[in-house]
């Protein structure tokens, strides 16, 4: 395993030239409820940001659910500085000590969180960092993802990623800082709307922000920041330096506009700089196809659940994250849908070199309670805040196959959730695509996004034909579900005037989000997956059938195979768990792309 964690900033669009990572051996204890942490005895050392159920972390427990950790490290800020330790994922809810004070807590393991420690350093040299984190194994009203919550992983579920899973760092900033920048592109042609959020904001401070392409400068803007949010419009295409189609991030031409942001003294002296980045490109529907630009791109997407052996959903290097990019992109894909857990942000941050389009799903809790919906709803408003400026993520996904809503056809509450949670991700960020209930049970969402793992191509292709999708999706039952279930505030049964979905085809988009699933070799395995084959070639043979029963000719407008990798028990990916591909890669990329 490589060791270079924190080679790449770990939130990379947003950065400082000097941090410190605090990635590596903590002290570790197996705590309960109601401890106290910090008189606790930490007899153990384990390797963060890897999980204590991984065996990269060095503990390799089955199951973790109050890891508590320790260690020191140095720092003392000069007068007129802050210290903020970032921790990018502690799941599921962390408290946070320094120097013996509480200095936060937090919920929500899929989503980064900040603290101001500055307060609580107690004196010059080494001070003293405790973490309890808190993650019941059998809890589904919190968002699991792919979890399991039972004693041993089975079916689709895998082992947990209890407490710190993501990197931790520090960062000494000014009193007066750059929160959070985001950009939002309001066409194809580089027309963009700027947002700056000043921390420890006072009158006289102006907001600086310069953009160029590459090394080309495109424009330089200065506001006055008369509140602590600054928003301005800015077109880069004006001064002429590129053309507008230059400017544009598209599919396999990852083009990034980098910002630089300063914040000026009303004597015009520096007082916070900042580096930003993002992507000048639009995502829209129309009713048969996905645009990236206004020109119709056919998704050809794999399903990445993100996850190693020996790190679990803690990605084991950033060289492995390029690697998993390119291997999506060498087998002929030009998307993914990370699928049930957060990605990464280093990860999406190459996906946005390499020109990867990205569907980020929410992950999942697995029971319809308030509390289940205020944590879901938490974790779709946080990863929009952190993934905003990345261009590859086209699309937000609240929910799949139902789960947490398990009576959607027949209970208004949980329809209008889905629709709740649509038109908040519509709300927040505009920009993209955003679905809601993936799979079956389409209430709301700008496109229609079933599964379906029928392994005949004859019939997938007669299903997902433009003259069969109109009966597909009115009275065809994927998993045994309807595929569009009425609106709130009508009855189940109240079709009005034709059959429940008959709208939709010719209205909005289809795709299928979910197809393929085969094993080769499966036999024997812990699960045999949706069917398999026995050779390489048989692989490549089956890929091809039914990528090209599905794909351009047909009436999607796009698809995403199962699975990219073997995961678990899960053994229906294209590559092997180390991510080596089960056939020739060659081979492979012209059975996915054929179509």
């Amino acid at each position: 395993m490589d060791d270079d964690v924190t080679t790449m900033h770990p939130r990379p669009t947003l950065t400082r030239p000097d941090w410190v990572s605090l990635d590596g051996a903590w002290l570790f204890a197996e705590g309960t409820v109601g401890d106290d942490p910090l008189t606790l005895a930490y007899h153990r050392t384990i390797e963060v940001p890897f999980p204590p159920e991984s065996s990269a972390s060095g503990i390799g427990v089955d199951t973790c659910e109050e890891p508590r950790y320790r260690r020191r490290f140095a720092c003392q800020p000069q007068p007129g500085r802050r210290v903020l330790v970032h921790f990018e994922g502690v799941d599921d809810t962390a408290r946070v000590w320094v120097d013996g004070q509480c200095v936060g807590e937090h919920r929500g393991g899929y989503t980064p969180f900040t603290l101001d420690i500055t307060d609580a350093l107690s004196a010059e040299g080494e001070h003293d960092l405790v973490v309890a984190a808190s993650d019941p194994a059998t809890d589904i009203e919190l968002p699991r993802g792919k979890q399991a919550w039972t004693p041993e992983p089975s079916v689709i579920w895998y082992r947990r990623s209890s407490g710190i899973w993501r990197s931790v760092w520090l960062e000494e900033v000014p009193d007066t800082f750059v929160r959070e920048a985001s950009w939002t592109p309001l066409d194809a042609l580089g027309t963009v709307q700027g947002s700056v959020m000043v921390d420890g904001w006072r009158p006289g401070l102006t907001v600086e922000a310069a953009f160029r392409l590459g090394d080309v400068p495109l424009a330089t803007v200065a506001v006055a920041a008369t509140d602590p949010r600054v928003e301005f419009g800015v077109n880069l295409a004006s001064a002429r330096t590129v053309l507008p189609e230059e400017l544009q991030w598209q599919p396999g031409r990852g083009r990034l506009v980098e910002v630089s942001v300063r914040v000026l003294d009303a004597d015009g002296t520096e007082v916070d700089a900042v580096a930003s980045s993002f992507g000048v490109r639009t995502v829209s529907v129309t009713p048969e196809s996905v645009l990236i630009n206004g020109r119709p791109v056919f998704q050809r997407l794999v399903l990445d659940q993100a996850y190693w052996p020996a790190t679990h959903f803690t990605a084991p290097s950033e060289a492995e994250l390029r690697a998993e990019a390119e291997l999506i992109r060498d087998l002929g894909f030009n998307g993914l849908r990370m699928h049930q857990v957060s990605a990464d942000p280093r990860f999406l941050r190459i996906c946005d070199e390499l020109g990867l389009m990205v569907w980020a799903d929410v992950p999942a809790a697995y029971q319809f309670t308030p509390d289940a919906l205020e944590r879901t709803t938490e974790n779709l408003m946080g990863m929009i805040r952190r993934d905003r400026n990345h261009p590859s993520v086209i699309a937000w996904v609240p929910f799949n196959e139902s789960w947490g809503l398990p009576d959607l056809e027949g209970s208004a509450a949980q329809r209008h959730a889905v629709v709740a949670l649509h038109a908040l991700a519509k709300a927040l960020d505009p920009s993209r695509l955003a679905l809601g209930n993936d799979g079956w049970e389409h209430v709301a969402g700008d496109a229609l996004a079933l599964h379906d793992y029928d392994h005949d191509a004859d019939r997938l292709r007669a299903r997902f034909s433009r003259e069969g999708l109109p009966a597909t999706v009115t009275r065809w039952r994927p998993g045994g579900h309807a595929a569009v279930v009425t609106p709130p505030g009508a009855l189940p049964h109240d079709r009005g005037a034709g059959p429940v979905g008959a709208g939709i085809v010719g209205a909005q988009p289809v795709l299928l989000s979910e197809f393929g699933g085969i094993s080769l070799n499966g036999k024997g395995a812990a699960w045999d997956g949706y069917g398999g084959v026995e050779t390489p070639a048989d692989l490549v043979t089956a890929v091809g059938a039914l990528a090209g029963a599905v794909g351009e000719a047909s009436g999607l407008a796009g698809f995403c195979w199962t699975q990219l990798t073997d995961t678990m028990q899960e053994q229906n990916g294209l590559a092997w768990p180390d991510r080596t591909p089960k056939a020739d890669p060659a081979a492979l990329r012209a059975a996915i792309t054929a179509s």
